[in-house]
């Protein structure tokens, strides 16, 4: 299909936000002068027509706010190069912190009432639209400490973060990685993003070498980071010792209100359902073409990647002709979305990298693409368009207060879409086409399932190591780390020495205890998938629900609206199950 001739058709309409760069200005300044109204009611909070005007402007701000920074951002990320909105975009993050510190008298103030003042307030009816964050003050209440206590906590929070700030600058800024030789010859320098491709090189030499230039890097400098990792592990320690947690995984999920037997649960399954991932690692050996299948070989694709060089029109139709088993009303919302300027399509001189959706509350969400005609960009349309669509039904159906979603549930209805695409395409494929979906779905299994469960367990043991008293030394976690790597991948690859200082190199290992959301979240989706398969448009109203809950319940209670119970351990069997199915699909086509 060719392009359409208006191609004003392919970018988004910020003009929805605001009219112009001069209606934001002015609503800039509007917001500025708004804002020292917040200080008439510090104090003032247990008289109800003062809290309910302090959380009625609250509320105004916030949301103006957050729109003043959504149109300078989006239109910034269309064009990095241009003044205006670079300009605009600090403007928009100044007010941001203001606003922050304008309002920051408001929970604590609150949390010194009553338990029964506060359940009074939850339960108020003209207070509806603020239950959840009455609930959040009382549920936290539990754990506040006396002033003198929590205002040390603040003051040990100015240097928290210390252990992930040197981290970064580490990983980031000093890091010097060498060179080394790709396939064609050439030399080139490492980075995270080389690395990445070289390990998908058709070149076992070429892999080999990648990977001992990068992980070489972390053994040489391990000592620091182990003494810098652990710093970080005894800050959590420290902080739910405080709060009177058992544990810094307790005191973690407690933060995001999901309970530690979900942790404990997925781990537990992934620990009984390991024997399919050993097959899917024996089955690499067998098909590649090396004598030896070490670490560095198990990103190499295992059949050799399909051409679908849709244009974006035609990928588009792809899409919307893979989720149409969710009925007419979520097809009717996609429609809308490609048709009415959400999606800013094609690369451009400054535009950002990469893909992302946002929603803006009141407007509709924006979607940012930069597509090129490969099967990648086909998922990435249907993932992006899966966040956009979960954006949209939370903001239509919950009040501001209540629409955005919890991190725990935020990478599920996007991995539903990917799933569904998938299956669609699963239907006709055939030869190497289906070879190729199936080793897709395959790794996004082991990546996002077993490998982001491997780093949970990881984080486990290191914790509990320091709750226990033990010292978390370079030897303790790169020893700790090659056991597991052994444990979950199997006797079918080489483990190669320098994998044990793998640890070292994961960010996410600073923000402690979150990588598993990954696996919950493709194992939530798996399940939503199949019911829509299974159920078509009668469970979209299920679904429907789930995408229109935003934050009005706890993470797991927004999942069991799609009749999806975590805690039960089904979902993660149901997870085991699909990857073992499509793994005995794959073994049977490559005989």
């Amino acid at each position: 299909m060719e392009l359409k001739n208006d191609l004003s058709f392919y970018k988004w309409k910020l003009s929805d936000i605001f009219e112009s760069d001069k209606a934001w200005e002015d609503a800039l300044e509007s917001a500025k002068r708004r804002l020292e109204d917040m200080d008439k009611y510090h104090g003032k909070l247990e008289d109800i027509e003062s809290l309910k005007a302090c959380l009625k402007l609250n509320s105004e701000l916030s949301k103006e706010i957050s729109r003043l920074y959504q149109y300078a951002k989006l239109a910034h990320d269309v064009d990095t190069r241009v003044a205006l909105y670079q300009g605009m975009t600090s403007k928009a993050e100044m007010l941001i912190v203001s606003f922050d510190s304008a309002t920051s008298y408001i929970v604590p103030e609150l949390a010194q009432l009553s338990v029964e003042r506060l359940e009074e307030l939850a339960n108020d009816k003209e207070l509806e639209n603020y239950s959840v964050f009455f609930k959040e003050i009382l549920r936290n209440k539990a754990i506040i400490l006396s002033k003198e206590e929590e205002k040390i906590l603040s003051e040990v929070g100015i240097f928290a973060d210390t252990n992930e700030d040197v981290f970064g600058m580490f990983d980031n800024a000093d890091i010097k990685f060498p060179h080394v030789t790709d396939e064609h010859g050439n030399r080139v320098q490492l980075s995270h993003g080389v690395y990445g491709m070289l390990l998908q090189s058709p070149s076992q030499k070429v892999r080999a070498r990648a990977f001992a230039g990068m992980f070489s890097i972390y053994r040489d400098h391990v000592n620091m980071l182990a003494a810098n990792y652990a710093g970080n592990v005894k800050k959590d320690w420290f902080f739910a010792k405080t709060k009177k947690f058992s544990s810094s995984l307790e005191y973690a999920m407690y933060r995001e209100n999901v309970p530690t037997e979900c942790y404990e649960k997925l781990l537990a399954a992934v620990d009984k359902g390991l024997e399919p991932l050993h097959r899917y690692v024996a089955l690499r050996k067998r098909v590649l073409p090396v004598k030896t299948l070490n670490m560095y070989d198990l990103y190499v694709p295992i059949v050799e990647e399909q051409d679908l060089k849709l244009s974006y029109d035609d990928a588009v139709d792809l899409v919307k002709d893979a989720l149409k088993v969710m009925g007419k009303e979520y097809g009717d919302v996609l429609a809308s979305a490609f048709e009415s300027n959400w999606v800013d399509v094609f690369e451009g001189k400054g535009k950002k990298s990469g893909a992302y959706a946002w929603g803006v509350y009141g407007v509709h969400p924006y979607v940012l693409l930069n597509y090129q005609p490969s099967i990648h960009e086909v998922f990435t349309i249907a993932h992006e368009l899966g966040h956009a669509m979960h954006s949209y039904f939370s903001n239509l159906n919950q009040p501001y207060e209540k629409a955005d979603y919890e991190i725990f549930t935020a990478e599920i209805a996007s991995t539903v879409n990917e799933v569904l695409l998938l299956k669609h395409l699963l239907k006709s494929a055939d030869g190497e086409m289906k070879k190729y979906l199936l080793s897709y779905y395959l790794d996004m299994f082991r990546t996002t399932f077993f490998r982001q469960t491997m780093f949970g367990e990881f984080e486990e043991l290191a914790h509990k190591k320091v709750e226990d008293g033990e010292p978390l030394s370079a030897d303790v976690l790169c020893d700790m780390y090659y056991a597991l790597n052994k444990k979950y991948y199997g006797k079918a690859v080489k483990h190669n020495d320098l994998i044990k200082y793998e640890w070292a190199r994961i960010p996410h290992f600073f923000n402690s205890f979150y990588v598993y959301k990954y696996a919950t979240g493709i194992t939530t989706a798996v399940s939503i998938a199949s019911n829509i398969l299974e159920q078509g448009e009668s469970y979209f109203e299920k679904y429907k629900k789930f995408l229109s809950a935003g934050g009005s319940l706890p993470p797991l209670d927004v999942i069991k609206l799609a009749d999806v119970d975590l805690l039960s351990g089904k979902p993660f069997e149901k997870a085991l199950g699909e990857f073992e199915g499509a793994l005995e699909e794959l073994e049977a086509l490559l005989k």
